[in-house]
């Protein structure tokens, strides 16, 4: 990757689909690897896709996920359609979770998906839609 190329991975997603969890942050974490990307910087974005991936997989009906890899940074955008996020404040605060009891037995829904998300990105943003969905933007800097 030269500095004036960039490289996008996209995914869709569905939702409640628990069997495909966690592919799609998988294979971009995997695609920062092979271009060279730090450790410390990978581990940030692989936590941040994974979280994304998974509030789709727990709260919407489908959505996407897509990074666009920079020589220094990466953009991971996930839209969704679901029934979007009536408090935002609310969603931020750690162990707040809408999550069903039966995604909790399955050891997902905890409520530290958006605080993990900001925690590990150097910009964070929501915009949502009361039942239209959610489209989340994330940045993180190499």
């Amino acid at each position: 990757m030269t500095p004036e190329q960039g490289l996008t991975l996209e995914f869709a997603l569905t939702g409640a689909d628990f069997n495909s969890a966690g592919e799609a942050s998988s294979k971009i974490k995997r695609t920062l690897q092979l271009l060279g990307i730090r450790p410390d910087i990978i581990r940030r974005i692989a936590i941040s896709a994974y979280e994304a991936e998974m509030n789709v997989i727990i709260h919407a009906y489908r959505g996407s996920i897509r990074a666009d890899i920079h020589p220094n940074r990466t953009e991971v955008t996930v839209a969704d359609e679901g029934p979007g996020i009536p408090d935002i404040e609310l969603a931020m605060k750690e162990g707040y979770s809408t999550a069903p009891d039966y995604v909790r037995e399955m050891g997902f829904g905890a409520g530290m998906g958006l605080p993990n998300m900001a925690r590990c990105t150097d910009k964070f943003d929501i915009k949502t839609e009361a039942g239209v969905g959610t489209q989340l933007s994330m940045t993180i800097y190499h």
